[in-house]
């Protein structure tokens, strides 16, 4: 942990708190863009570990995981390290309830970034050039896009023995190989050298209390495992790790009800919901494809075809 701690000019010494403001852009109403970056510094050199949500504005319950802890003062006495809390990254998205930014770009599609290109580049390049090269370790929070809900879960680099060793410590109820999507924060960060996790718990614009929690437990489990505080909760059951997961789509458009939902244990041709015109002339089951389980589904009513509807891991790692 380096003496000169500094994000955007401003330097925090051992020992203090800061929140630390970084200007992205100005909107056309002129109001400018925020990035409010809290940081945690023990007097007691350690590494540097990063809890980071709203990287898509709609999901809330990565917000609420680093808002609550940093309400609940989990960071104030750590016994060595620091660690940086963003609780909102994408501003423009959270206080328009949507997961893209104003010229409805994906941030997490537009990592390293540009701080001179378009609103969803500059976020990224902001958090790129001033945050990440003082990581060593990083939890990214995340809920299901649109209706679909996640059963909480980490996704970590199947390349990466460091990646898959802090998953293990997070302890997630569900753990899952899968490369990181191009231009997406996890993909750089890893070719910086950082191991980074994605949780994924829940679903965009809801509350779900379980979801929240489990991501709240994991990252001090990760933090304790570093030595950087002194208690965190015990794991309730021991991760089920999948190499392997594929989405079921909608074979047809029409109404869909699912029958099996996220934590399900299937069996392939089992069946898991229906989907129905809405006239009364037909319905047609949804099987699954796989023997594995249920990270993953779709809470939307009315689907299209190719609509995913179920998210199945399988190919489950036996000790």
């Amino acid at each position: 942990m380096s003496e000169d701690f500094k994000i955007n000019k401003k330097i925090i010494a051992p020992g203090e708190y800061e929140v630390v403001r970084l200007n992205v852009a100005k909107l056309p109403s002129d109001t400018v863009i925020t990035i409010r970056v809290h940081v945690y510094r023990s007097k007691n050199p350690g590494p540097t570990v990063m809890a980071i949500g709203g990287v898509h504005g709609d999901e809330i319950n990565g917000v609420e995981i680093v808002r609550r802890m940093i309400h609940d003062e989990e960071f104030k006495n750590l016994k060595r390290g620091t660690v940086i809390a963003i609780p909102v990254l994408n501003i423009y998205g959270f206080i328009n309830f949507s997961r893209e930014t104003i010229e409805g770009k994906d941030v997490n599609r537009n990592f390293p970034g540009n701080t001179n290109g378009s609103l969803a580049s500059r976020v990224a390049g902001m958090l790129t050039k001033n945050v990440l090269p003082l990581v060593d370790y990083a939890v990214d929070f995340h809920t299901g896009g649109g209706s679909r809900y996640n059963q909480p879960q980490i996704r970590f680099n199947e390349e990466d023995p460091k990646s898959e060793e802090l998953a293990k410590v997070f302890a997630a109820p569900y753990l899952i190989r899968k490369s990181s999507p191009d231009n997406s924060l996890r993909n750089t960060a890893t070719k910086m050298g950082i191991p980074l996790l994605t949780y994924e718990g829940g679903e965009a614009l809801r509350y779900d209390g379980p979801s929240i929690e489990h991501g709240i437990a994991g990252f001090k489990r990760v933090l304790q495992h570093h030595g950087m505080i002194e208690h965190a909760p015990e794991p309730l059951k021991k991760p089920i790790v999948f190499n392997r997961s594929t989405w079921l789509r909608a074979d047809e458009s029409g109404m869909f009800m699912w029958t099996q939902s996220s934590g399900s244990k299937v069996g392939k041709n089992e069946p898991l919901g229906l989907v129905s015109d809405p006239y009364g002339n037909f319905s047609a089951r949804i099987l699954s494809t796989k023997d594995g389980y249920i990270i993953g589904h779709n809470n939307s009513p009315v689907v299209s075809q190719g609509t995913a509807l179920f998210h199945i891991g399988y190919d489950v790692e036996e000790d």
